[in-house]
């Protein structure tokens, strides 16, 4: 890592730029290399640094408020930001100031508001920490916290969000025995058998990744392929598999497993992730809805808005406005009729979505229910280790919330549902 910090704080400002600015998503960001020239602690800090802000986003510009008569263009404004959340989470004053002086300082047509950078921030050092552990959790935008507080209400809206400010501990779903792993990495075994790290570091670095005996997976996330419950010699397909963690699961238990993603690039993820941790499966780049064949079971988890991963990936709803909401949800519709159409007689399918919108999730089941006779929901299948009854929905789905398991760190927001089709 550089010694003063001022490359992974520039790139921290150039991510936000083109999150807050262009409304481009961390994942595309990342994926299109804009981190790759910085050494691995650099890049590792400029992620964090960007996420670290966009959690705290309302807090830094409540305080900086106070500071400005109007506010800078965009690149000085992110680089305050950043500053703004060092200096009030126990960042030192000297350090941070002159790294963010030099960032700005750095863009030769920024480069004259640099005092006005240097004066902000060291007022934000003097009178920031306290104004800071003096507000409330970070509320989402208007346009996403609205339709939520309608579905939950505003007191699990704020605890939702609450959760969405501490941020995430690193989940892992074992290829063996959980317990194991949990004890072997100083873990915590959560109630539904997936192993969480407070203090993961590099994930690449830790005991048992290069030797493929877990993955990383959200708790809520390693659900649907429990609740789906895959037996040796069953054909299961997994639906939008990418990156691949329920394909592994699948895998693991012996069925014959065909993964199906569109993306190339998400689909050598998924074959990078079998290779590593030995497992197999037959995978195929394809649109879901065009894929054919008949199977015992089936694991769809359709394209959403991800509103539940909030905790995890912080951009989404400043790089989001939900005008894709409604084409997502008619794909949902195709998708899941489509792979109704390839389940056997008797068979079963697992439906789910990484969404807190109910439209994808609970809505969803309802009018599938009413379209296909032959559809039932299998409420049996949710009794399985760790899932709370209250957890579940009133057309027999389970609904999970980041607020649950909060004390613990939360989860993501999720909806499944087993279905089953008539014999």
């Amino acid at each position: 890592m550089s010694d003063t910090g001022v490359a992974a704080r520039k790139s921290a400002v150039f991510l936000l730029d083109e999150i807050l600015g262009e409304g481009k998503l961390m994942s595309e960001l990342l994926g299109a290399g804009v981190l790759d020239r910085l050494p691995p602690d650099d890049r590792a800090r400029a992620q964090r640094l960007a996420q670290d802000t966009l959690r705290g986003l309302e807090r830094a510009d409540r305080i900086l408020q106070k500071h400005l008569n109007k506010y800078p263009p965009l690149t000085v404004r992110n680089a305050l930001r950043i500053g703004t959340v060092e200096l009030c989470t126990g960042g030192a004053a000297h350090g941070v100031v002159n790294a963010m002086v030099s960032v700005v300082s750095g863009d030769r047509h920024l480069s004259h508001l640099k005092g006005l950078t240097n004066a902000v921030l060291r007022k934000v050092a003097a009178e920031g920490p306290e104004a800071w552990t003096a507000r409330r959790a970070p509320r989402l935008p208007k346009w996403l916290r609205g339709p939520l507080v309608e579905a939950w209400g505003a007191d699990a809206m704020a605890a939702m969000e609450t959760v969405h400010f501490n941020g995430a501990p690193l989940d892992l779903t074992a290829k063996g025995d959980p317990a194991e792993l949990a004890e072997r990495l100083g873990g915590t075994l959560l109630p539904t058998g997936s192993v969480r790290l407070y203090d993961g570091g590099q994930v690449s670095a830790m005991e048992g990744f290069a030797e493929g005996d877990w993955w990383v997976q959200d708790a809520a996330a390693a659900l649907p392929a429990k609740i789906l419950n895959a037996q040796p010699c069953e054909v299961v397909v997994d639906l939008c598999a990418a990156p691949g963690g329920k394909t592994m699961q699948l895998a693991a238990t012996g069925a014959e497993v065909r993964a199906v993603d569109d993306s190339h690039s998400r689909m050598q993820r998924v074959k990078e992730n079998l290779t590593r941790t030995g497992l197999t499966a037959r995978t195929f780049i394809k649109d879901a809805r065009q894929f054919q064949g008949e199977f015992d079971a089936i694991l769809l988890d359709a394209p959403c808005s991800a509103t539940g991963t909030i905790r995890r990936h912080p951009d989404l709803p400043h790089a989001k406005d939900g005008s894709d909401f409604g084409a997502l949800m008619e794909l949902q519709e195709e998708m899941l009729d489509h792979a109704w159409s390839m389940l056997k007689p008797g068979g079963r399918m697992v439906f789910c979505t990484c969404s807190l919108l109910p439209d994808e999730g609970e809505v969803q089941i309802d009018e599938a229910l009413e379209r296909h006779g032959d559809m039932t929901v299998d409420r049996d299948a949710l009794n399985i280790a760790g899932i709370d009854p209250a957890w579940i929905s009133s057309e027999g789905g389970l609904r999970l919330r980041p607020d649950f398991w909060a004390e613990q760190g939360g989860m993501d927001g999720f909806y499944i549902v087993c279905l089953r089709k008539s014999g």
